[in-house]
């Protein structure tokens, strides 16, 4: 297998440059926004708060267009499974002249909320959620936000900090988080938010040397309206690249930046341990498999999100691998920890399920169904197991589209199959 693959733009850097755009002093537009069921969701969510959005519909090449306005309700807000639409829009809502109720999907009623619905409370925002901190809820908005200090656990999850920082500069005396707790999972996705606030000339102060104990403060002020550019989904190159590696095939993705705040980029240095050829050029990153697979003991609790892939690698693997630091994993679209264990061991493989990660011993896999639970990265691992493993059949495959639309054409299109567009 030889292929270029083209990923669409970063659906975190996506909502982000969204929401911020919706708090600017001034219309801007992004460029390269991803198309996909989390971004249209989000762009909706931001509408019906009063938030002129426009292309988001259009083509992946149509720069979409972002008019601040007066936000107000009463608006519902579907989040469907996406954790940045549950999360970094109740901030937002606050912020409204009105009562906004927030719903989603089954499983999104299962997912933490409380980090972002008791920080809130603590700047006295009135949320009406009936104790139950998660979905459904009302943020009860009445046009402003005092700010100030406010302490939060945010082990289960960095989107409770990132949710606050991205709406801070509009409270009334900005704020200071000060997380208390476990140490932040996913601290790249953090520093994404900080580094987009100061490009927006919003003064960010950081202190997060010790991830048990760390503290964000954002001063009050104009949000700079700002054009942006999206980088490709770092993260969503994952299966792409794993393709090559457990084929012996190569792939390349082109844009690939050379500085980046995706967690995605560890796949660099991920795959490479695991016995690939990695090259960053001019032309993109290309991944080669070369022998056999490696297992890999590795610490993922930055880049949770690259855990199904590639667990599904190190199923395929010569040796154990060790997948650690990712406990947070159980409060995604599903419990991954558990889904993963469940359904490499039905086809086959030895998986242990560890307090925070999984252990994977090598054994011989065979064919088999492979279940999804309505989330999109298990989908895509359980399509490079079938890369290697003749008769895997994954279940609900297009559960992708939360965040890779078109991901059944651009796979098949890189394995040289009729009817799919890799490019």
């Amino acid at each position: 297998m030889r292929a270029v693959v083209r990923v669409p733009g970063s659906k975190s850097l996506t909502n982000r440059a969204l929401l911020l755009a919706a708090l600017s002093d001034g219309p801007s537009t992004v460029d390269g926004a991803l198309r996909a069921r989390d971004t249209v969701l989000m762009g909706r969510a931001l509408a019906a708060l009063g938030v002129g959005i426009d292309g988001l519909d259009g083509r992946d090449d149509t720069p979409v267009r972002v008019t601040p306005g007066p936000l107000t309700g009463p608006a519902h807000v579907d989040c469907g499974l996406a954790g940045t639409v549950m999360r970094f829009v109740p901030p937002v809502a606050a912020l409204a002249d009105g009562d906004i109720r927030f719903d989603g999907d089954p499983r999104a009623r299962v997912r933490p909320m409380g980090g972002v619905i008791e920080a809130l409370e603590a700047l006295g925002v009135e949320i009406d959620d009936d104790a139950r901190r998660t979905l459904p809820f009302t943020v009860k908005g009445r046009g402003s936000v005092a700010g100030g200090e406010v302490v939060l656990d945010a082990s289960a999850s960095s989107q409770f900090v990132s949710a606050l920082l991205l709406s801070a500069p509009r409270f009334d005396a900005g704020i200071v988080v000060r997380h208390r707790g476990a140490a932040v999972p996913s601290m790249p996705h953090i520093d994404m938010t900080v580094e987009m606030l100061r490009e927006h000339g919003v003064e960010v102060d950081v202190d997060a040397s010790d991830p048990t104990d760390a503290t964000w403060r954002v001063a009050p002020g104009p949000i700079r309206a700002l054009d942006r550019h999206v980088e490709p989904d770092l993260s969503n190159a994952a299966p792409f690249l794993a393709a090559a590696v457990v084929t012996g095939g190569s792939v390349t993705v082109p844009g690939w930046p050379t500085r980046t705040t995706q967690a995605g980029d560890a796949l660099r240095e991920l795959l490479a341990r695991m016995g690939a050829d990695v090259a960053l050029g001019t032309d993109g990153l290309t991944v080669t498999g070369r022998g056999p697979l490696q297992g890999v003991d590795a610490d993922l609790k930055d880049v949770g999100e690259l855990t199904p892939v590639l667990a599904a690698v190190c199923a395929l693997a010569t040796t154990p691998s060790r997948l650690r630091g990712i406990a947070h994993l159980r409060g995604h679209e599903t419990d991954r920890l558990a889904a993963l264990a469940r359904e490499i061991t039905r086809l086959g493989g030895d998986v242990e399920e560890t307090d925070d990660g999984l252990v994977i011993r090598p054994r011989p896999l065979h064919a088999g169904v492979f279940e999804t639970y309505d989330d999109h990265r298990m989908a895509t691992a359980g399509a490079v197991l079938g890369l290697a493993v003749p008769g895997v059949e994954v279940v609900d495959v297009a559960t992708t589209g939360k965040t890779l639309p078109g991901f059944v054409g651009t796979w098949s299109a890189m394995l040289g199959r009729a009817g799919g567009t890799a490019a």
